[in-house]
């Protein structure tokens, strides 16, 4: 692999250093980006027992008990603030514009270094271009003068080619990256969507 990197020259360097972090984003996001740490199923069940036990009408417990709801994953966010409006009698307008204001919150959250992934899906291949017209001025290099020098013509398509390869290698699996992790962010705004309108509902029937 040493060997690859010196034959493709100095410009595979600025593409080592996205290739370095579009990985380091797609284990990120697929790490945060789980069902367990964004929406996890007790999370309603939990809010919809504290709506109705009464304990929202205490100030110190109520105020604790939402607390620790907001701090247990994103989800709890949407939902502790819909109870904190309702404790404070707001109505049903409130309560949703209240959702909505942490909802926004969630959904920046949920798309963090996406924007930086898919740059790097597309200035991957323009590096790998980049390399590309290196290895060509390296190439017509080699032919000025009276002979051709081998060694240089070669150091030219090295360039060229693996600069290319690299640049394709790191954007397709970044994008395919991207858009897959995309389609969980938005999986996982429609799951807090959910939540929200039953504990809405449950909120309305009370």
């Amino acid at each position: 692999m040493y060997t690859i990197l010196i034959a493709a020259g100095w410009p595979v360097w600025p593409l080592l250093i996205t290739s370095i972090l579009a990985l380091a984003i797609l284990l990120e996001r697929i790490w945060f980006l789980q069902a367990k740490r964004i929406t996890p199923p007790q999370l309603l069940e939990g809010a919809i027992q504290l709506a109705s036990s009464g304990a929202l009408k205490q100030p110190k417990t109520g105020q604790d008990a939402t607390k620790a709801l907001a701090d247990a994953a994103p989800l709890g966010q949407i939902l502790a603030a819909a109870l904190v409006e309702k404790a404070n009698g707001g109505s049903e307008e409130k309560i949703i514009a209240a959702m909505q204001d942490a909802a926004e919150s969630i959904t920046v959250l949920l798309e963090r270094y996406l924007g930086a992934l898919a740059t790097i899906a597309t200035i991957a291949p323009l590096l790998g271009l980049f390399g590309t017209v290196v290895g060509m001025i390296e190439i017509f290099g080699s032919q000025q003068g009276v002979g051709a020098n081998p060694q240089q013509l070669a150091n030219g398509i090295s360039i060229a080619l693996y600069n290319t390869a690299f640049g394709l290698l790191i954007a397709i699996p970044a994008y395919a990256g991207w858009r897959g992790l995309k389609a969980m962010a938005e999986k996982r705004q429609r799951e807090c969507d959910v939540a929200a309108k039953k504990l809405l509902a449950h909120l309305n029937s009370n």
